[in-house]
């Protein structure tokens, strides 16, 4: 007999994480790099962008199998501990510490560290970016950060007290444009995550999330795109979209990479440049932005290239899905805009 796969439940995240990203994403190039112990499950796993998972019945050569990073039971004095480099450097506004699933061994309490960019992290001065958090067994922890106005952080410690296992960690945050990796053509993808490019409004994102858009590579399966609900009433979907590096857009690429039976028929871009526009504001102003990208037909699973509209500098777009479905990245080529102003 087969034993189920219990699957944890989602985080109800506050409106700081929602808009935020998860700078600890291994799809970002986040890796767990050290730690005091890993003996019952290795602490890689705990950045897992899936959900935690728990398989009744399953065991390894070291005991119960656990979705997440977890320490052997501590016989001395002292607490465990797990660096974490980010997968770009960032502000960081917040944390999920999901205990998801560990019931008899979680840890009763947690803090987390930060070690600014520039800084070794074998001797860099840590800040701390939280107090001490109480922990319960099988829940999400969702915790703002301590504020640091100013400070990039490469990597996090979480300590764990005294020993135990975390599902899951979540650096809620916003990147820092410090490194910017350029195309074949000399362009930059202005709106790549890496760059700081982020999702600020949708209408739906029943499949998954906008923000997936952004991430490096051609996703891996629907889950890593956007995907919204079948629409059943006139209109269409879009999300509004900021761009990580402001400037002057060239060129358009949109992937619709496994999406076959529910790819948008059409696609359409809309942009401005408004740095300073409130951002709740948007959704209604977008819709009056000029056209960067008219209705352009979509196929399944490929990628296509678009000519941009000039239109000067952009800071901010809106994605227009027609009349719904699913897109599993979106770039934007294009130069910054000091570098046009030069």
């Amino acid at each position: 007999m087969t034993s189920t796969t219990l699957i944890a439940p989602p985080a109800e995240l506050p409106r700081w994480a929602a808009r935020a990203i998860n700078l600890a994403d291994p799809r970002l190039g986040a890796k767990a790099v050290a730690c005091s112990d890993d003996f019952f499950a290795p602490m890689g796993r705990m950045l897992n962008p899936e959900p935690a998972c728990f398989i009744p019945g399953k065991y390894d050569d070291n005991g119960k199998w656990m979705d997440g990073w977890e320490s052997r039971r501590k016989r001395v004095a002292g607490h465990d501990w797990c660096i974490v480099k980010l997968g770009c450097p960032g502000s960081i506004a917040g944390f999920d510490l999901d205990t998801s699933f560990f019931t008899g061994n979680y840890p009763p309490a947690a803090t987390i560290e930060g070690c600014p960019v520039g800084s070794d992290p074998a001797h860099a001065q840590w800040l701390p970016l939280t107090a001490m958090v109480q922990l319960q067994g099988n829940r999400h922890h969702v915790q703002e950060a301590l504020a640091h106005p100013g400070v990039v952080f490469s990597h996090i410690r979480v300590s764990i007290y005294p020993d135990g296992g975390l599902a899951r960690l979540r650096v809620y945050g916003q990147p820092a444009s410090l490194a910017r990796e350029t195309g074949p053509d000399g362009l930059i993808d202005l709106i790549a995550m890496r760059h700081g490019g982020r999702a600020i409004a949708w209408n739906d994102a029943h499949f998954g999330i906008a923000a997936n858009l952004l991430l490096p590579g051609r996703g891996i399966n629907m889950g890593e795109g956007w995907e919204t609900r079948r629409r059943r009433e006139p209109g269409h979907d879009w999300c509004i979209l900021a761009l990580g590096i402001p400037g002057e857009i060239v060129r358009v690429e949109v992937d619709t990479a496994h999406f076959k039976g529910n790819f948008p028929d059409r696609s359409s871009l809309q942009a401005a440049f408004i740095p300073t526009l409130d951002e709740s504001a948007m959704p209604a102003q977008s819709q009056f932005w000029q056209t960067l990208l008219p209705e352009s037909p979509l196929t399944a699973d490929g990628i296509h290239n678009f000519a941009a509209q000039a239109l000067g500098p952009v800071s901010h777009i809106r994605f227009n899905l027609h009349p719904d479905g699913g897109v599993s990245r979106l770039r934007l080529w294009g130069r910054p805009v000091e570098e046009k102003a030069c």
